[in-house]
């Protein structure tokens, strides 16, 4: 009798996959499929679209990440942008509004109080000294007022202010007290030129004005130390030009003066009359007062700025 063979003569491919070994009976497509791909020299069979793109972007993730993440910063910054309140164009009608509420809520400085800012830090209280007693002491006499015009301690004042003083002495807007000395006189205008010997590290020098465009009913302040207060500040208007004014005393005759009405009583001689500016036009240098009571009835007179400058010897003009 013929013995079955155990083992089949056919002899299997070595390297034959397992998975081509375990598929299950009846599934004879795969097997091809695995057969045809993994068998020496047979071509491999085409991808299909889907795992073209797959491999495509699976080898260019990087790229398409940092793309990915540019568009959208680009995207937040453009919502942002879109979602921000758009200005509003001024109108005229804004700002006429904005002026007028201005003007309502908050109490600006008068004309006046800005004019006299600019020149405050300028004006000097004179202090005249005479000797009395039978210990010939010195003592003030009299006060005055001075402007100063150059900041190395030049002061313009009135002649009469310190023309019987024994010692002449000068206290500037921040206290500092000097001694002065007359350095210039032009008696034809009433003026005197003191130089200080303490000068103050700050100085400030007035601004000084040409007349020849001042008009009549022009704003201006006077400011000085009436009856030896001060610093006093009065304002008025420019009442007339090119006045004459003769002293109380008939000593002498003043001629080319401003008339003002800012009230000026004695002290204010020597002080300078300010326009709205806050530039010196002239130095107060009397009253008009026909019973010679010396108080003001509403009639100033000052020396034009240009003759002052002309007493120190310059003209800014």
């Amino acid at each position: 009798m013929r013995r079955n063979s155990l083992y089949s003569s056919s002899q299997r491919p070595r390297n034959a996959p397992a998975q081509a070994r375990a598929s299950p009976a009846g599934d004879d497509a795969p097997r091809a499929e695995a057969a045809a791909i993994d068998a020496p020299g047979v071509a491999a069979a085409p991808l299909t679209r889907r795992a073209r793109v797959r491999r495509f972007f699976g080898r260019h993730n990087a790229f398409f990440s940092l793309v990915l993440g540019v568009l959208i910063a680009l995207g937040a910054v453009y919502g942002y942008d879109a979602l921000q309140p758009k200005p509003h164009a001024l109108t005229q009608e804004d700002i006429d509004n904005a002026v007028l509420h201005t003007l309502d809520t908050k109490q600006l400085p008068s004309q006046y109080a800005r004019a006299y800012d600019a020149i405050r830090g300028s004006v000097v209280r004179v202090r005249e000294f005479e000797r009395e007693g039978p210990e010939n002491e010195i003592t003030e006499a009299g006060v005055g007022t001075g402007v100063v015009i150059v900041d190395k301690g030049i002061i313009l004042t009135n002649l009469h202010v310190i023309a019987d003083a024994k010692k002449v002495g000068v206290i500037f807007a921040d206290g500092t007290e000097s001694e002065a000395t007359v350095i210039a006189t032009q008696p034809e205008n009433d003026l005197a030129v003191l130089q200080a010997k303490t000068i103050p590290d700050d100085l400030q020098a007035a601004t000084l004005r040409s007349t020849k465009d001042l008009a009549l009913g022009d704003d201006v302040i006077a400011v000085g130390f009436p009856f030896g207060i001060g610093p006093s500040v009065t304002a008025g208007v420019v009442s007339g030009l090119r006045r004459e004014y003769r002293s109380p005393e008939g000593k002498r005759l003043l001629t080319n003066l401003i008339q003002f009405d800012a009230a000026a009583n004695p002290g204010n001689s020597g002080g300078p009359l300010v326009t709205m500016d806050g530039a010196v036009v002239g130095i107060v240098t009397g009253i008009l007062n026909p019973n010679n009571q010396r108080v003001f009835i509403g009639i100033g007179f000052a020396v034009p700025i240009e003759n002052a400058a002309a007493a120190v010897g310059l003209s800014p003009f």
